[in-house]
């Protein structure tokens, strides 16, 4: 996974779609009515949290580890920066997270 800050709105133009998929980063209340939990991706939690969540934690991070002007920029105006963010998934990655999580749904109902 990867999170793209888009601010021009060129970022999906460029890519190479073939492997990816460039989605709209949610807020945590639209991923959760409309992705299938089974694909939310994990960053060291359990349950996994929603994307929003997982970004805005890099960026603070990254603003308490380095002092960033930018990230601090994009944690002052988060409602707006967000919207400029792109997810980054890989088709195969996907596929991986649902079959896991078939498994996972059968061995609980063996």
């Amino acid at each position: 996974i990867a999170y793209v800050y888009d601010e021009a709105g060129y970022f999906p133009a460029r890519c190479n779609l073939a492997m990816v998929a460039v989605e709209p980063l949610m807020s945590a209340k639209e991923q959760e009515e409309r992705v299938d939990r089974a694909v939310w991706h994990a960053w060291g939690t359990n349950p996994p949290a929603a994307d929003e969540a997982i970004l805005r934690d890099l960026i603070e991070r990254h603003f308490r580890h380095t002092g960033s002007s930018r990230a601090k920029e994009i944690l002052a105006d988060w409602e707006r920066a967000r919207g400029r963010f792109v997810k980054v998934f890989p088709n195969e990655y996907r596929r991986a997270l649902k079959e896991l999580s078939e498994a996972r749904t059968e061995r609980k109902a063996a």
